[in-house]
């Protein structure tokens, strides 16, 4: 297959993608979709980025940046913590990601990638 026939990402709308098996990926941003599926079932992955202006994938490693309480509670993140795995989800909190203090969401705008 010729690189000039194959599709944007839906995630990021760079032109960096490859087939993978029966998927394609984005290498860029790291979003995959089915090659199958047609323009509706194309889901549109949320475009976060860390504090430093690069863009976010679900499973990357991010360090916060700054102290971060813990609402409702008497815990405090320190600057410098690693978080892996993180999982992106649409709302205000825009990191979904367990901590040594449990789950939780945080803002992108903290976080700085790995």
């Amino acid at each position: 297959m010729s690189t000039d026939n194959l599709p944007k990402c839906p995630g990021c709308q760079e032109d960096m993608t490859y087939p993978d098996g029966a998927n394609y990926v984005c290498a860029q941003c790291g979003h995959e979709w089915p090659i199958t599926a047609t323009a509706e079932e194309i889901e549109i992955g949320l475009i976060v980025k860390d504090a430093n202006g690069n863009l976010l994938a679900d499973g990357d490693t991010v360090t916060l940046i700054k102290d971060l309480k813990v609402k409702g509670s008497s815990t405090t993140l320190k600057v410098g913590t690693k978080i892996k795995g993180i999982r992106l989800v649409s709302g205000d909190h825009e990191v979904d990601c367990k901590t040594e203090a449990g789950s939780m969401l945080l803002k992108a705008c903290f976080l700085k990638k790995a």
